[in-house]
């Protein structure tokens, strides 16, 4: 299934734009998500211990196993000032 992955702040550079399209079987985790979203954009795996992830506006945690059409955010820390 195609899951489509909006990036935010600093890691949009790091995956060529504001979102990309992750293909992943049927069932899969958001773990599993990640770790073909780093296979594609190694970059982005610099961030794996610092990012937050959100399912259709939801923050979940790994573990949490997509569906068809959903929307996967992918952010680093807020940071303020």
């Amino acid at each position: 299934m195609t899951i489509k992955v909006l990036l935010f702040s600093v890691l949009r550079p790091l995956g060529g734009g504001d979102s990309v399209k992750v293909e992943v079987a049927a069932g899969a985790t958001v773990s599993e998500l990640l770790d073909t979203l780093y296979r594609d954009h190694p970059a982005l795996k610099d961030w794996d211990d610092k990012v937050r992830v959100a399912v259709d506006l939801d923050y979940v945690e790994r573990d949490h196993v997509l569906t068809e059409g959903c929307e996967v955010a992918v952010m680093p820390p807020v940071q303020g000032g």
